[in-house]
């Protein structure tokens, strides 16, 4: 019988912040996979959020180090989860999506600015409406999948203020809770990828190609 690993968050309230965020993830994805990475004293739970085109990523100090790479179901990892011992067991792997062999890179991050996290509520919060309406007013003939993709892609497409993040980034971090803090919210890049840093977690965007390398698993 295979004994699974169980890991151990050190801070209070860190499983119930990754049972809020698997709840979320699978609302929109009931297969969704996630991959789960843990070095030294940190684990990092990354996933994909089905329609946004980031990866986002939670990540927690452990109360002993320990070392694991898995992709696994994000349900059965819910399924797992023990809040009052702030743990989880690591579910058997599964074959993941292919882009969960593409993460954003370990290091080189820079720090470019800082947004109100109020103020990137607010911009999310009006691109959502403005979907809604500019959809409801299309003719219902013209109302196709096709013509809401190419909506959808215009409007999360443009940059973040005078930011070059695009607006999918902000969507996702609201959709996802994590603009639930005042707390500032961090800018930071490495080649071709770009990074919303939250104190509830980052939403990482790729601008161009090429293959990462994994991110670095340190709390955010």
């Amino acid at each position: 019988m295979t004994v699974r690993q169980r890991l151990v968050f050190a801070d209070p309230g860190e499983a119930a912040g990754l049972d809020a965020f698997l709840r979320r993830l699978l609302r929109w994805e009931k297969n969704a996979a996630v991959r789960i990475q843990a070095g030294g004293g940190v684990a990092g739970i990354f996933a994909k959020p089905a329609r946004f085109e980031v990866v986002a990523v939670r990540t927690g100090r452990l109360l002993e180090p320990a070392e694991t790479d898995a992709t696994v179901s994000a349900g059965e990892l819910l399924e797992s989860l023990d809040e009052p011992a702030e743990a989880f067991t690591v579910p058997s792997p599964v074959t993941g999506p292919p882009w969960t062999g593409v993460l954003p890179p370990r290091g080189g991050w820079e720090a470019f600015g800082e947004v109100p996290a109020d103020a990137v509520r607010a911009v999310a919060g009006a691109a959502v409406a403005e979907f809604r309406e500019r959809a409801e007013q299309l003719k219902q003939p013209d109302r196709t999948r096709e013509k809401l993709d190419a909506l959808a892609e215009e409007i999360w497409s443009r940059p973040l203020g005078r930011t070059s993040l695009p607006l999918r980034a902000a969507h996702a971090a609201f959709a996802l809770g994590f603009l639930a803090s005042d707390e500032p919210l961090g800018l930071l890049r490495t080649g071709s990828w770009l990074r919303l840093r939250t104190p509830g977690g980052s939403v990482v965007v790729r601008q161009g190609g090429g293959k990462g390398q994994g991110l670095s698993v340190t709390p955010v």
